[in-house]
C-alpha cells in the first residue's frame, strides 16, 4: 500500500521537480525495499520504535524543505489533481489553514467500506471542525504556529492538532480532489480491534484544552452504551430480565439514533441493518479502547 500511495504522488498533474517525498517508518526491512523509478526525490528515514505517530510527523517535517506539506497515511491513492487542488484551494481564501480530499471507494467495496466512507463525508465542499490525518495540506509556516503533533498521544492526535489548527484558521473538506483509502476497514472482526487501538488517547486527547459542546457526545456515548450493555449483561445473570431488557433498550436509543442519520446520508447504498451491526460493533470498541488506555499503552499489528 505504501509502494501505491507514493505511485499516486508520481503521477500528480504537477511540476514533480517541486515534489519531495519523505517516507519516516519504524521498520528497518523498508530500506530492502526496492522502489519504482520516480520522477520525484525519495528519502526514507528510520526512526526508534518508541516514536508516536506525531513524533514521525514531526521529524518528517524537520527532514523537508518545502513551502508546504502535505502529511499522507501509508495507504493513501491520491486522484491526480489532489497537489494542485489542495493549492488551489488553499490559496482561495486567506483564513483557510489546512486542506483535504473527500474519501471515495469503489462499486464494489464491501458494506463496511462504504460506511467509513459516507462517515468520512458527512459533511463536503465546507469549513469543518475536525480532518482526519490521511491526507492534510497546509503551509509549512502554518505547521509550525500550531506548535506540531502532540507526540505525548499514541492516537487521537490527528483531532487534536487539527482542533488546535482550527483556532487559526478554517479547516476545508473538499470534493474538488479525493482519495482512496486503501487499509479502509473491510470486516468487522478487524475494525474491532483497530478501534480499540483507535480510542486509546481519547481521554489523554482533552487535556490541555476546551472541549466544545459538539464533542461531548461521541465521549459520553460509547462508555455509556458499554455500560448499559454491562449492566443488561449482570441483571440476566441475576434472572432479573426486566432490568435487563431496560438497560438493553437504553444501550439501543443512541445506536438507533446514530443507525438512522448515517442511513439518510448513505441514500441507501447500504442497507440499515449493515449500519446498526457497524455501529453494534464500533461503540463498545470504542469504550473498550477508552477504559484500557488509560492503564496501558495498545499495540496493533
Amino acid at each position: 500500500m505504501l509502494l501505491q500511495t507514493i505511485e499516486s504522488v508520481n503521477k500528480q498533474d504537477f511540476d514533480l521537480s517541486q515534489v519531495e517525498i519523505i517516507v519516516v517508518s519504524q521498520t528497518p526491512s523498508i530500506q530492502e525495499v526496492e522502489f519504482p523509478t520516480l520522477n520525484v526525490d525519495l528519502s526514507v528515514i528510520i526512526r526508534p520504535e518508541s516514536d508516536t505517530i506525531s513524533a514521525l510527523r514531526n521529524y518528517g517535517v524537520k527532514e523537508s524543505s518545502g513551502e508546504y506539506l502535505a502529511f499522507l497515511d501509508a495507504d493513501i491513492y491520491l486522484s491526480a489533481n489532489w497537489i494542485q487542488s489542495m493549492l488551489s484551494e488553499l490559496q482561495s481564501t486567506s483564513s483557510r489553514i489546512i486542506t483535504s480530499a473527500v474519501q471515495i471507494c469503489e462499486p464494489s467495496a464491501p458494506s463496511l467500506e462504504k460506511i467509513r466512507t459516507h462517515l468520512s463525508n458527512a459533511e463536503i465542499d465546507v469549513d469543518v471542525n475536525f480532518l482526519p490525518g490521511r491526507n492534510l495540506f497546509m503551509t509549512t509556516e502554518s505547521f509550525h504556529k500550531v506548535g506540531g503533533f502532540p507526540e505525548h498521544l499514541v492516537t487521537c492526535e490527528d483531532y487534536f492538532f487539527t482542533d488546535k489548527a482550527a483556532k487559526l484558521g478554517s479547516l476545508f473538506y473538499t470534493s474538488k480532489a479525493n482519495y482512496i483509502h486503501l487499509g479502509e476497514d473491510k470486516e468487522l472482526g478487524s475494525m474491532f480491534s483497530k478501534e480499540i487501538w483507535r480510542g486509546q488517547s481519547n481521554l489523554q486527547s482533552l487535556q490541555g484544552r476546551n472541549i466544545p459542546l459538539r464533542e461531548w457526545p461521541s465521549l459520553i456515548v460509547p462508555p455509556a452504551i458499554f455500560a448499559c450493555l454491562i449492566s443488561a449483561c449482570f441483571f440476566l445473570l441475576l434472572g432479573l430480565q426486566n432490568a435487563s431488557l431496560t438497560f438493553l433498550l437504553l444501550a439501543l436509543i443512541p445506536v438507533t439514533a446514530y443507525t438512522l442519520r448515517l442511513w439518510r446520508i448513505a441514500k441507501s447504498d447500504v442497507t440499515i441493518g449493515n449500519i446498526l451491526l457497524f455501529y453494534a460493533c464500533y461503540f463498545p470498541a470504542r469504550a473498550l479502547g477508552t477504559f484500557v488506555g488509560v492503564f496501558k499503552t495498545i499495540k496493533v499489528k
